[in-house]
């Protein structure tokens, strides 16, 4: 599966939101497994939007046929607009589906890793991180996905913000320091998103 993930600042936020409404047209597209998005809670004007593929070239058919209606039309809404697509690697907790109608906030991770500790770092998510995530009250699922360039996202989805509030403690410290995530990560970047239902494909 290929996940990618948009970020931008919206200057337009009305006019984007309903732009946004627009992508439903992807239902009918070969290879689409579903979208989502919403807006930050700690920068209300930077939007993130995450769409899933059944795999690459489904994705790159999907581009080459000039996707580009939707996205043309929200042109001039946004501005520092960043595009990444990540491979599926693993679950986090089990069964994962891009299914966002349980779920109203998602956790983004967005992981730069030293080359030399990458095996390790994919490893501790599996032994450490993946574990204290599913049995945190209001997780429903997750997904790790690598880029290249030894780049890693991890997007998790939540039931409410107040249950993902449970997973912040100093447990996360205590993980940290099990897992050596300071000895992996060259640089880490994360959000919670609010999600908007009307966006979700």
């Amino acid at each position: 599966m290929l996940v990618k993930w948009i970020r931008c600042t919206v200057v337009d936020r009305r006019g984007f939101e309903r732009e946004q409404r627009k992508w439903a047209g992807l239902l009918d597209e070969p290879g689409f497994r579903g979208q989502s998005g919403g807006w930050s809670r700690g920068q209300p004007d930077v939007a993130h939007v995450f769409a899933f593929w059944e795999n690459r070239v489904f994705y790159d058919s999907f581009m080459a046929r000039g996707p580009d209606r939707p996205a043309a039309a929200q042109s001039g809404m946004y501005k520092d607009m960043k595009v990444g697509l990540f491979d599926y690697r693993f679950d986090v907790k089990t069964g994962f589906e891009p299914d966002f109608a349980d779920a109203d906030v998602v956790r983004v991770a967005h992981s730069r890793v030293y080359e030399d500790r990458v095996e390790h770092f994919a490893l501790m998510q599996r032994r450490v991180w993946n574990p204290a995530m599913a049995g945190s009250p209001g997780m429903l699922r997750g997904v790790f996905a690598e880029a290249p360039g030894h780049e890693f996202l991890v997007l998790s989805m939540w039931q409410s913000s107040a249950e993902r509030g449970k997973y912040r403690p100093e447990g996360v410290a205590r993980l940290a320091a099990r897992a050596e995530t300071d000895r992996d990560i060259e640089s880490l970047a994360g959000d919670v998103v609010q999600l908007e239902p009307s966006w979700t494909v």
